[in-house]
């Protein structure tokens, strides 16, 4: 593979989708097939399972310095993100302006080349808009300028981070540790909705900690608007309130909110009926209630 991969010097879009773990390619031998391909404009990399992960003990250490890959526009990952990093360590694309990302669940998500590559990208800097999408089987981050939100067109998201896992427990702590106060954006991101495909809540334990909605809240320090479904809604609000007297209050956590703006609607429904704008109380008032 990796002689096939030296030869295409003059490829343009490199796809190469559900990898199987025959066919396995190390992040190392990647990018030094990455390296020849100075006129590569797209890469697509899908792996079937995260049956392999780089071992920390066996990854080589990455080289003192990054490849640039001068023409790399789009980047779409599927796999475990061990391997992302490793990749990511060793190459960089400045003209970066569409990134996807789908991680197989893991307990524990360490990012840091992730976030600097978010971090380099120009076109990401003007983003400001934010959606939470989750489903029975993953929850997605999905980020594009504010002027684009209500574009039609698949690629108006043209950041989005998803993690395939069905329990909701799992999904909030693997999206916030994704989402930390390290993330590039997250402290500027001033709109944020959060909504369920089909009315998943019903479905929702009711043992769930209500901490973990305020766990990937906390990072959104520039909020100013959030926008809930209402499954939704009740269980920040009830998290929101819980803080009082233990934690941070609501202002505290979310210092720049202006609105909480609640409403019954899923992916699937174009029908929304919406309840009155709710302001969250200022600091030492009393907590937030539907």
């Amino acid at each position: 593979m990796l002689k096939l991969l030296l030869s295409a010097n003059g490829l343009v879009t490199l796809t190469l989708l559900d990898i199987p773990d025959s066919g396995y390619i190390s992040p190392d031998v990647m990018a030094t097939a990455l390296t020849v391909m100075t006129r590569l404009e797209t890469l697509h990399l899908l792996f079937r399972s995260p049956r392999f992960r780089p071992g920390a003990a066996s990854r080589p250490l990455p080289p003192p310095t990054r490849f640039v890959l001068p023409a790399l526009a789009e980047l779409v990952f599927g796999g475990v993100y061990e391997y992302l990093e490793d990749l990511l360590a060793r190459i960089d694309a400045p003209l970066l302006d569409y990134l996807r990302v789908i991680f197989f669940m893991d307990l524990n998500f360490d990012v840091p080349q992730l976030h600097r590559l978010i971090g380099h990208a120009e076109v990401f800097k003007a983003f400001d808009h934010v959606e939470v999408l989750i489903s029975s089987r993953s929850i997605q981050l999905r980020l594009c300028p504010k002027t684009e939100a209500v574009d039609s067109d698949h690629r108006r998201h043209r950041l989005v981070l998803k993690i395939n896992c069905g329990e909701l427990e799992w999904q909030l702590s693997s999206l916030a540790q994704v989402c930390s106060s390290t993330f590039p954006l997250i402290s500027a991101l001033e709109e944020l909705k959060i909504r369920e495909f089909d009315f998943l809540s019903s479905h929702w334990k009711d043992d769930m900690e209500d901490t973990q909605w305020v766990e990937l809240l906390v990072p959104f320090t520039g909020l100013k608007n959030l926008y809930l479904t209402d499954g939704i809604a009740r269980r920040v609000c009830g998290a929101l309130q819980k803080l009082s007297g233990e934690m941070e209050t609501a202002s505290e956590v979310l210092p720049d909110l202006r609105y909480a703006i609640f409403s019954w609607m899923s992916s699937s429904h174009s029908n929304t009926s919406r309840k009155p704008l709710s302001h969250l109380p200022p600091h030492g008032s009393s907590p937030l209630t539907l």
